[in-house]
């Protein structure tokens, strides 16, 4: 990159739980970075999708929703957005369209002004995201709702799914980053570690049909991953051993189906979606196990890496 005024820098994406952001993320990023879901709070850490352009990089930190927490786990996801907000260059707030504007909308359009305030703050972008899932009618609906919402920057109309206006959006948000160098390699995606991803990647699978209130009690651990030996370049396969924890027996007789089957269809999910990431065949071992009660538990909080 020669580029004389080339800029780089961080736009974090906040929201309500189930508002796009990590669709967007990976819509924005053209590659799957992060875990999506129809659940709430799918997202437990900040990942950061990397954006590589001829004047700009990008890093792009999708973090949990914020929501006003009922649980140890709630509170420290929460600390982690708002740690994450006070070192960005721009703010990403995503509102969907299929939704009214409600109190979870407000509530963190007011932690954003307590963030953004003064000359110094990071700037806000307020998106509208799902546009396509709406009426024209409707959006412009939305659309004057989330104007009235708080001052922002500038509001953008986005379909992620159907790729509508995300080169705009990334366009909008480069105009907000600092002049200075690429800070990630050409061609890198995301920083976040292949455990860390393989671990998100066996939760996703895991959330697919389960009761509504199980997403909140799923957590997975890797517990070891790595090359089997004795195999040639040509051969290779990766060795993965995997933990899914739940809070309560009940939900792990859920997890595992009628003798095993839904443990395999999540194993067999789970897989495709490793071997696209890592590139090689994979060997995927999931066991299920019982944490009482982690999500209000410093101790086993402390364990599965929260």
């Amino acid at each position: 990159m020669t580029n004389a005024h080339f800029k780089s820098g961080f736009a974090c994406l906040v929201g309500r739980p189930n508002a796009g952001k990590s669709t967007l993320t990976n819509a924005l990023v053209g590659q799957k970075v992060a875990i999506t879901s129809g659940r709430p709070q799918t997202t437990r850490h900040t990942v950061r999708g990397i954006i590589t352009r001829e004047d700009a990089q990008l890093i792009l930190i999708d973090t949990p929703g914020l929501h006003r927490p009922r649980t140890l786990l709630g509170e420290r996801l929460n600390t982690l957005v708002s740690d994450t907000l006070a070192e960005v260059d721009v703010i990403v707030f995503c509102l969907p369209a299929d939704q009214r504007i409600g109190p979870g909308d407000r509530y963190i359009a007011a932690q954003l002004a307590g963030v953004t305030g003064g000359r110094r703050g990071p700037r806000v972008v307020a998106v509208a995201t799902k546009s396509d899932l709406v009426a024209p009618e409707r959006l412009a609906e939305h659309l004057i709702e989330i104007s009235e919402l708080g001052s922002w920057e500038q509001i953008v109309p986005v379909s992620a799914t159907g790729g509508y206006q995300v080169d705009h959006l990334a366009d909008v948000l480069v105009k907000e980053l600092p002049e200075g160098p690429m800070l990630y390699p050409e061609g890198e995606l995301t920083d976040e570690p292949e455990a860390v991803m393989v671990a998100e990647l066996v939760r996703e699978a895991a959330l697919e049909g389960v009761r509504d209130e199980l997403p909140h009690s799923l957590a997975v651990v890797v517990e070891e991953m790595g090359l089997r030996d004795g195999r040639d370049e040509s051969h290779r396969l990766v060795d993965i051993h995997a933990i899914i924890y739940v809070e309560r027996p009940s939900q792990k007789a859920i997890i595992i189906g009628k003798s095993g089957s839904r443990l395999r269809s999540v194993g067999t999910k789970a897989r495709v979606e490793i071997e696209r990431l890592l590139g090689d065949r994979v060997y995927l071992d999931l066991h299920v196990k019982v944490a009482k009660d982690w999500q209000r538990d410093p101790k086993q909080l402390a364990k599965l890496g929260f």
